[in-house]
């Protein structure tokens, strides 16, 4: 038998292997926000690598945003150096899932596996995908041990909230140097016979209008900023909105309302604070002199950065000019270039092949709707040859019910193990 269908039926004959590391995996409720048990699920992943001959390092990112005493940000990096010298490919996952939301018929930290599905937060986004690249990547080491280069594992936070405490960390501290990894595989979620070469460009940003309080009873006394956060919503219904829709890509974008810019309103806040779940009195009668709203802009490759922030911007400062008493501030809250890995980069003709043999089929070129550690790997990094591939159904990631195909699992590992075969070759 052929080393490559060697690798094939090995990895078939740890389904059971791959199945229970993933119900483990989404057994332990990573919540983010906050950041809950990220050191949890690092020491089980560090325990598991370490018996498998991987040199392990766990990496809190102390000063990161979102890291506290509370919930630090834990990272854990395996690496498996081979024989002979030679290429790194490091498979970087991220730990963090994000909120439960409601809908759930199963229970969402279970992983029930029913009717070849893994169920729970995270199963597809991306814990399903961690689980896939360590298993390839054990068998690999386990029977191709002579390997030249390295092989990586990561499992890092806060991908969900932009991966500060997590993947741009690291990379300010070195560990995505060219000069010691030279391939990226990110599994996340995108169909098991698609390589993402990308995402859309983000730039996230509060707007906050201003009033003044006073008496609800006299509210003419007073200036309601919620109010004026109404008209900058209806300017952008007007204006704004019709024409992000005009704004089409040539990425290859999915899904196809993708292909366009898009705006999302995260939230708006206006008034008095939330109260507590458990008080039970009555709000107190006062104009809001204060009123914020998250907004949450996707842009495209043919889009400038400054462009995107002037259309805003310059919505804003219009309604300074025509609305009496109209106040307001801007913050930006980050903002990531849109990215685009070439397709003849040799991790992505390496991982078509591999999908080519494995499923018998050409992949799917694609560019995510939204950013993943991609960006920073490649900002911070300077790293081009970088993909997202993995197990799963990208319409799947943040819904209830969400699962993983364990058969999607399976196809993606063996992907997985064939393109370290080629990557990091036995002599």
């Amino acid at each position: 038998m052929e080393l490559a269908d060697r690798l094939m039926a090995e990895i078939e004959a740890r389904q059971g292997d791959l199945i229970a590391l993933t119900q483990d995996l989404i057994r332990i409720p990573t919540l983010n926000p906050p950041g809950d048990n990220y050191l949890e699920i690092c020491a089980y992943l560090e325990t598991r690598l370490k018996a498998k001959g991987f040199d392990v390092t766990m990496v809190r990112a102390e000063g990161a945003a979102g890291d506290s005493d509370r919930y630090p940000r834990w990272n854990v990096i395996a690496r498996r150096t081979g024989a002979h010298k030679g290429d790194c490919v490091h498979f970087n996952s991220h730990i963090d899932v994000v909120e439960v939301g409601r809908g759930w018929t199963v229970d969402p930290f279970g992983g029930e596996l029913k009717d070849g599905k893994i169920y729970g937060r995270g199963a597809c986004d991306m814990k399903g995908g961690l689980a896939a690249s360590i298993i390839a990547t054990e068998v690999f080491c386990d029977l191709v041990p002579d390997f030249a280069g390295a092989v990586e594992i990561s499992g890092t936070a806060d991908e969900e909230s932009g991966g500060f405490g997590g993947v741009a960390y690291l990379a300010e501290k070195g560990w995505f140097n060219p000069d010691r990894v030279q391939h990226v595989i990110i599994p996340e979620p995108l169909n098991k016979d698609r390589i993402c070469l990308g995402h859309r460009g983000v730039w996230w940003a509060e707007i906050e209008t201003h009033g003044e309080i006073a008496h609800g009873s006299m509210p003419f006394l007073g200036d309601c900023a919620v109010r004026h956060m109404g008209a900058v919503m209806h300017k952008m219904e007007e204006t704004l909105f019709p024409a992000l829709a005009r704004k089409r890509t040539e990425m290859p974008v999915v899904p196809e309302g993708a292909k366009q810019s898009t705006l999302n309103i995260n939230s708006i806040h206006g008034g008095e604070a939330e109260r507590p779940v458990d008080y039970t009195g009555m709000p107190a009668p006062c104009v809001p002199d204060s009123c914020r709203m998250i907004i949450d802009r996707r842009f495209l490759i043919e889009e400038n950065i400054d462009e995107v922030r002037e259309e805003v911007l310059g919505l804003l400062r219009d309604l300074a000019e025509k609305r009496e008493n109209f106040r307001y501030d801007v913050r930006e809250l980050f903002r990531v270039l849109p990215t685009m890995t070439e397709k003849d980069a040799p991790v992505v003709t390496t991982v078509a092949d591999a999908i080519g043999q494995v499923m018998g089929k050409v992949p799917e070129y694609v560019v995510s709707p939204g950013t993943y550690d991609q960006k920073h790997i490649d900002r911070i990094g300077k790293l081009q040859n970088c993909i997202a591939y993995g197990p799963g159904i990208l319409d799947l990631a943040h819904k209830p019910d969400e699962y993983v195909g364990v058969e999607d699992m399976l196809d993606s590992a063996k992907v997985m193990a064939r393109a370290l075969l080629e990557l990091c070759p036995a002599p």
